[in-house]
């Protein structure tokens, strides 16, 4: 249950808190931790917000990679779209995505996934704690965790492909970094991505 996690606090006033903190610098909305886990938090978006997906189209993946040993994952920033082709290029998926709310938190380039978690756990930075003492050191698993039921961790320290619980997100600019899937699209991705997958962000 979300008081059991967040106190007194309601899930709807923690993500409102996290979308208002800033988070201005990448240094801020992302710093390590030696476990390894995202400091990702997502914007709150007004439920008013309607039809919010952008438009996107198929793409063929040879101007992009060189090969698709492991599979490809390309992330059009642009359109906010998450393509997927499979090493044998029997499969082809295309998902709407979240994308960073501004170019100063969007890293672009080559990546890889070097690791699959399933159930993947939240926790605020320092900062993000110093900021609102009254936010849970942890995140485990559940409704309530900003990362939905998956995660690709990528080679880049602190990034992710991970599902959100908050469908308003997905076609727009509401991460700090980490790019968003539907939870069903993550868990599909999930299952045809492999550790070592090549990721390229445009």
């Amino acid at each position: 249950m979300v008081d059991d996690k967040l106190g007194r606090m309601g899930r709807r006033k923690f993500l409102l808190a996290s979308g208002a903190t800033v988070l201005g610098s990448r240094a801020v909305a992302q710093e390590a931790f030696a476990d390894g886990e995202t400091t990702e938090v997502e914007e709150d978006v007004s439920p008013a917000v309607r039809n919010n997906i952008s438009s996107f189209r198929m793409l063929d993946w040879q101007p992009y990679f060189e090969n698709l040993r492991k599979g490809a994952i390309l992330v059009d920033t642009t359109s906010r779209a998450v393509h997927f082709w499979s090493e044998g290029e029997d499969v082809y998926k295309l998902y709407p995505s979240s994308v960073p709310l501004t170019d100063d938190l969007t890293r672009l380039g080559r990546t890889s996934v070097i690791r699959k978690v399933e159930g993947p756990s939240w926790r605020p930075t320092p900062s993000m704690k110093e900021s609102n003492p009254d936010w849970p050191d942890f995140i485990g698993p559940g409704p309530d965790n900003p990362l939905g039921t998956h995660a690709l961790y990528l080679s880049w320290q602190f990034y992710r492909i991970h599902g959100t619980h908050d469908t308003r997100k997905i076609g727009r600019r509401s991460s700090n970094g980490c790019i968003g899937l539907y939870n069903e699209h993550i868990a599909e991705l999930f299952g045809l991505a492999k550790v070592g997958t090549q990721v390229l962000l445009i």
